[in-house]
């Protein structure tokens, strides 16, 4: 099983743009179906993105409409969310999260199919 640490949130302007990493230990990170996901305060944690094993595939929840982007870079053990024109409504803590199931097609948004979460990492975007 990988560990997994996030990095790279702050406080932001509106419009601007922050990159979260998400670095895992282990030989085994390309086995894993890694996602984003985040929690604003009071409501529940919520689908971002997800990316595939070979970074092929990307997945993206409703509200993100574009502004946002996954990737992944299996000899650095690292996830990645590019994100883009940011509104104060994505103030939130953003997880990452890793999943060595391989059937993700009805589950990828779903908190209760990754196994392994990061501590998180906060995003504050001010008007």
């Amino acid at each position: 099983q990988v560990t997994l640490v996030e990095s790279g949130g702050g406080l932001v302007q509106a419009g601007g743009s922050l990159r979260l990493s998400c670095t895992a230990s282990g030989r085994t990170f390309s086995r894993y179906f890694m996602g984003w996901f985040r929690q604003a305060p009071g409501k529940e944690r919520e689908f971002v993105a997800a990316v595939n094993w070979s970074g092929s595939i990307t997945l993206y929840g409703d509200f993100v409409k574009g502004r946002f982007t996954i990737s992944r870079d299996n000899a650095e053990n690292t996830a990645y969310l590019l994100m883009n024109n940011l509104e104060p409504e994505d103030t939130a803590v953003y997880y990452c999260a890793g999943a060595s199931g391989l059937d993700y097609s009805h589950r990828y948004s779903k908190r209760d199919w990754y196994e392994t979460w990061g501590q998180g990492t906060q995003v504050t975007v001010s008007s």
